[in-house]
């Protein structure tokens, strides 16, 4: 493996704990939401660096899925915001 994969790798472990620590250890939704949103970026991350495959260029298929993620991504998290609006929780703050 090339430095850059480790890289790409750790970064995109790294922010999947993160998230993950959010959700397990926050109690408030808005938290949570966000560490939904942090545990996705570490998926994204991992899936924009397959490495190229020898003689030929990067594989557009990963770039195309990140992109249709990262558009479901923000709709998903419109859609639990203003959930969490309408249900009247975590109004005391973050």
């Amino acid at each position: 493996m090339s430095a850059v994969a480790i890289l790409y790798a750790g970064l995109a472990a790294a922010l999947f704990g993160l998230g993950l620590i959010s959700v397990v250890l926050h109690r408030s939704p808005l938290r949570r939401l966000l560490g939904i949103n942090v545990m996705g970026l570490g998926v994204f991350t991992a899936l924009l660096y397959p490495g190229p495959v020898e003689g030929s260029g990067p594989d557009p298929v990963p770039h195309a899925l990140v992109i249709t993620g990262l558009v479901v991504a923000v709709a998903g998290t419109a859609l639990g915001l203003s959930l969490i609006r309408r249900a009247g929780i975590g109004q005391d703050g973050i």
